[in-house]
Parts: C-alpha cells; structure tokens; sequence
C-alpha cells in the first residue's frame, strides 16, 4: 500500500480549516485516514503559529515509505521534528494562547479580613472581669 501525508479539508466556505493525515494513496481527500499527524489553519494571523505537527509520528511515516504532498513537504520542513522554525512556532503558540485566555475579572478586590480576636475560656474572661471591678 503507497501511502501519502495530505491534507484533509474541514470547515466551511471561507474557513477553511485542515488536518495533517497519513492517508492511502487512492483515497480521495477527505476520505479514509490511516493516522492524523497535525493540523493546519491557514486563517491565524501569526503564520509561525498555523501549522502544529506531531513530528515523531511523522518522521515515522517518512520512515516506512510515505510521501508528502508538496505543501505538507515545505510544512515539515519548517515545523517537524528537526524543523526550522521551532522555536518560532514555539512563541508564537505561546502568545496565541496567551490571547485566548480570559481576562481576569475586573471585580472589586477581596476586602482584608479582620484578625480574629483569640477566643478566651469563659470562667478566665469572668475572672478578669471580676478583677476589674474589684479594682
């Protein structure tokens, strides 16, 4: 069996959104996969950050034969496990995930608690108070 690292479309029109699969040759392209390597979302601003690839797997696909197709080529390229641009991709992920967190919430800060008074047996606070009176 001749197998080919491709891209599989997902998304709509417009939003074109793709997974890096190992896929038999013969398959059509959004057919039957053997295994997804990655993904790639050519709609992300940060071009370092469109493309995340699981480079072990890949080069053990390369290993056994596979052929990539010429996009997916120029992506491992830059992004597998030996790539070019790691360390890029690396911060751009970062800052990407950093954009997406949610902001704290602008709520007013706790308010400071107020020490506790240290709680005094009964019969020793009659004591003191009785010592008080007598005085």
């Amino acid at each position: 069996m001749s197998v080919r690292i491709r891209m599989k479309q997902h998304g709509r029109r417009h939003r074109r959104f793709y997974r890096i699969c190992a896929m038999d040759i013969r398959t059509p392209r959004d057919g039957r996969v053997l295994e997804e390597l990655g993904t790639y979302d050519p709609t992300l601003g940060d071009v370092d950050a469109r493309a995340v690839l699981n480079g072990e797997r890949v080069d053990y696909w390369l290993s056994v034969g596979a052929q990539p197709s010429e996009k997916v080529k120029v992506l491992i390229k830059k992004y597998g496990a030996q790539g070019t641009r790691l360390q890029q991709q690396k911060a751009a992920l970062d800052q990407l995930a950093e954009s997406r967190r949610r902001p704290e919430s602008t709520a007013a800060p706790p308010e400071a608690e107020e020490p506790e008074a240290k709680e005094v047996p009964a019969d020793q606070l009659r004591a003191e108070e009785t010592a008080e009176q007598s005085a």
